[in-house]
């Protein structure tokens, strides 16, 4: 077995773990009487992604292009191309399915607390077929909108995203404040204290470790996979610190979930500019995320319900990341190509990557507003009154986080 396949069955595996770290992150910040729903979403998204992903989700994503907007399904349905073919070609197909798994998970920490399970279960296969694979090939794909031999890559130059600020982080946050709007504000909607800390800090820790293999997995050298390494560890570190140190300048004290956030911050924004910054960039880039973020999650207050800031951290931080990219980043760092704005490069790479924000944005918010109100009209998105009021967990899946027992006062 070669080495790059041995490696990538590793990062795929890493990546996959990232969702139960996700799960125990946005559990630890939800509130207790919701707990185990909030964790069952991402569960649910394990499950539902992996089987779509892998009947017509990569080949919609990487099967030859139609029109530069989506792959032919029929290239690959249900992996037989690649099983056929042998070779390293299925490892390929369930890497790309642990990137789709974590992201379709992300959106659902915008609508902690309210909405239905069942809602959800639909909503995933759903949402991955029509928004997250297309736009995986517009940004990724042979022929997509976005690249070489699309119409805007052409028109503009080709988008850099090295592993998913476009596709995953802003998709998925545009994605979940589409939902938000669509099922509005939380009865109690006000600033919630976390029921389990130290489930953000281990989920947090968690996400970082897989992320690992998130940024390396598809590294091309060993001078990349050396520069991701870093970059991958010196981003999260600067955003971390930044966070806390813009706490103490807000007047307030240095807070765990802070050092969380500011952990998945500055991971999200190195993800697309991860092989195109050296580790100053990667220093700065992070950084600057953890002081952007830590002000855009207090946004949503009076505006829109993002319950565990999906919008605030993975919306913003990929935006910047991908911004970066154009001011100080490189096309190839260890060959030619174009150059940020602030490094001498002019703004053709800018450009592209500012145009690819603006697609990103008016694709994946629009389509998932769409698909959320037909959800919405027809079954319904959210729970009714009362079970919010009480908490999802007994309602939807017959289970309490934490089991109470009751002591018999003459025993």
């Amino acid at each position: 077995m070669e080495a790059e396949v041995i490696w990538v069955v590793v990062a795929g595996a890493l990546v996959l773990f990232m969702t139960p770290g996700l799960a125990l992150f946005y559990g630890g910040l939800t509130q207790t009487k919701s707990a185990v729903n909030m964790m069952m979403m991402s569960f649910a998204a394990m499950g539902l992604v992996a089987i779509t992903w892998t009947l017509w989700g990569d080949a919609i994503s990487f099967g030859s292009s139609i029109g530069g907007l989506f792959g032919n399904p029929a290239d690959n349905f249900a992996a037989f191309a690649s099983f056929e073919a042998a070779g390293d070609e299925l490892v390929w197909v369930g890497f790309g399915g642990t990137f789709a798994i974590i992201t379709t998970a992300l959106i659902s920490g915008a609508i902690a607390d309210r909405a239905k399970f069942s809602a959800w279960m639909i909503f995933v296969p759903i949402w991955l077929t029509l928004v997250y694979a297309p736009l995986a090939h517009w940004v990724w794909g042979d022929g997509g909108l976005l690249v070489e031999g699309g119409l805007i890559g052409d028109a503009v130059g080709e988008a850099v995203d090295f592993a998913g600020g476009l596709v995953v982080h802003m998709c998925a946050g545009l994605a979940a404040l589409a939902l938000v709007l669509v099922i509005g504000p939380r009865s109690n909607f006000a600033p919630t204290k976390p029921h389990n800390v130290p489930f953000v800090l281990l989920g947090a820790s968690i996400l970082w470790f897989g992320w690992f293999g998130f940024n390396l997995g598809e590294a091309g050298s060993t001078d990349e996979i050396s520069l991701n390494w870093l970059n991958t560890m010196l981003a999260p570190a600067a955003a971390l610190t930044a966070w806390l140190l813009t706490e103490w300048a807000r007047g307030k004290k240095p807070s765990p979930v802070g050092a969380a956030s500011g952990i998945v911050a500055g991971l999200v924004a190195i993800t697309p500019a991860v092989a195109h910054v050296p580790p100053v960039g990667a220093i700065i880039l992070g950084a600057i995320s953890g002081v952007i973020c830590c002000f855009a999650v207090d946004f949503k207050y009076g505006k829109y319900d993002d319950t565990l800031d999906v919008v605030g951290l993975h919306f913003v931080a990929g935006l910047w990341g991908t911004i970066a990219i154009g001011l100080f980043g490189y096309e190839d760092i260890y060959g030619d190509g174009r150059t940020g704005l602030l490094i001498g490069g002019g703004f053709e790479l800018l450009i592209a990557q500012i145009v690819a924000v603006v697609v990103t944005l008016v694709f994946a918010f629009g389509a998932t507003y769409i698909i959320g109100m037909a959800i919405h009209k027809t079954i319904g998105f959210r729970v009714d009154d009362g079970i919010e009021e009480t908490g999802i967990d007994s309602a939807a899946h017959q289970t309490e986080a934490y089991a109470t027992i009751s002591v018999d006062s003459r025993s």
